[in-house]
C-alpha cells in the first residue's frame, strides 16, 4: 500500500459526508436557536428595538454584566495561571486533591454555588461575618455578582493552560538563568510569549462563561434593578411578563456584542502566534 493510500485513509467516511453531519449537527444545536432570536426581533420597529435596550434598566444591567464579567475573567487569568504551574511544576501532598477541586464549578449546579456562595458570604455567614465589621459587604451586592463569576471562570483558565504548561519544558527556564536573566525577565520575555494564546483563549472561555451565567448570580445579588440585575435575570423577567420582544431584542444584543469580543480575542490569538513565530 502506498504511502499516499495510507494518509488518505480515514477512521470517518469521507470529507463531504462529514462535513455535513458536522453543519447538521451546528444548524441543529446552534445556528437555528439563535437564528429564532434574530427573526424574532425583526419583526420590531427600530423605535421599539432601541426601547427595548437601551432602557435606564437594561443599560444597568449591561454595566453590570460586561464590567463584572470582564473583571471575573481578568483576576482568573493571573490567578488561574498561578495555580496552572503550581500543579503542573510543583509536586506535594493533596495535590491531586486540589486539581479535582478546580474542576468542582464544572460538577456543581449553579444554583447550588449561588446558595453556597451567600451562605457563606451573607452578613451572618462564616466569611460575611469577619468583613461586615470592616463595611466589606459581598451578599446582595455588585461585589458578590463578581465573587459568583469569578467562582464559575475559574476552571476554564487553569485547564486551558495546563496542557501548555505540561509541555513548557523546565529547561528552558534553566537556559534563560544561565544567561544572565532575572525571573521577571524569564516570565516576560520567555514564558509569556509562550502562554500568551493559550491565557487568552482561557480568558476568552472564562469571559464568555461569566457573561451567561444566571443560576449562581441569581441568589448572592440580590436581583436589585438598577444595582445588582444582570443581563440574564433581566430577559427571565422580561419572559415571566411575556414581553418576548423585548426579551430577544436584548438577547441578541448579547449575542452581537459577545461574538464581536470573541472576534477581537481570536484576532488577538492569531496576532500573538504571528509574532511568537517572528
Amino acid at each position: 500500500m502506498s504511502t499516499v493510500a495510507r494518509t488518505s485513509r480515514s477512521v470517518l467516511p469521507g470529507f463531504g459526508l462529514s462535513l455535513g453531519f458536522t453543519l447538521a449537527y451546528l444548524g441543529l444545536i446552534v445556528l437555528i436557536p439563535l437564528s429564532a432570536a434574530f427573526i424574532r426581533t425583526a419583526g420590531m420597529s427600530w423605535s421599539d428595538f432601541v426601547a427595548a435596550v437601551a432602557s435606564p434598566r437594561v443599560l444597568a444591567s449591561y454595566r453590570l454584566s460586561f464590567g463584572a464579567s470582564f473583571a471575573a475573567a481578568a483576576v482568573n487569568a493571573v490567578f488561574g495561571l498561578i495555580l496552572a504551574w503550581v500543579l503542573v511544576r510543583y509536586r506535594f501532598p493533596g495535590r491531586r486533591i486540589v486539581d479535582a477541586l478546580v474542576d468542582l464549578p464544572f460538577a456543581l449546579p449553579t444554583a447550588v454555588a449561588g446558595i453556597a456562595l451567600t451562605t457563606i458570604y451573607s452578613p451572618n455567614g462564616w466569611v460575611g461575618q469577619w468583613l461586615e465589621p470592616h463595611g466589606i459587604k459581598v451578599a446582595f451586592t455588585q461585589f458578590g455578582v463578581f465573587v459568583a463569576l469569578t467562582f464559575v471562570g475559574l476552571p476554564f483558565v487553569v485547564r486551558t493552560l495546563q496542557p501548555v504548561l505540561e509541555e513548557l519544558e523546565p529547561e528552558i527556564e534553566e537556559a534563560s538563568a544561565s544567561l544572565g536573566a532575572n525571573r521577571w525577565q524569564t516570565i516576560v520575555r520567555v514564558l509569556l510569549p509562550e502562554l500568551l494564546p493559550a491565557l487568552l483563549t482561557g480568558f476568552a472561555l472564562s469571559f464568555a462563561r461569566a457573561l451567561g451565567e444566571y443560576g449562581s448570580v441569581v441568589f448572592i445579588s440580590g436581583n436589585m434593578p438598577m444595582k445588582t440585575e444582570i443581563v440574564p435575570l433581566l430577559i427571565i423577567t422580561k419572559l415571566e411578563q411575556y414581553d418576548y420582544r423585548g426579551a430577544t431584542a436584548i438577547a441578541v444584543v448579547m449575542l452581537i456584542i459577545s461574538f464581536l469580543m470573541l472576534l477581537v480575542i481570536n484576532l488577538l490569538q492569531k496576532w500573538s502566534r504571528r509574532y511568537h513565530r517572528i
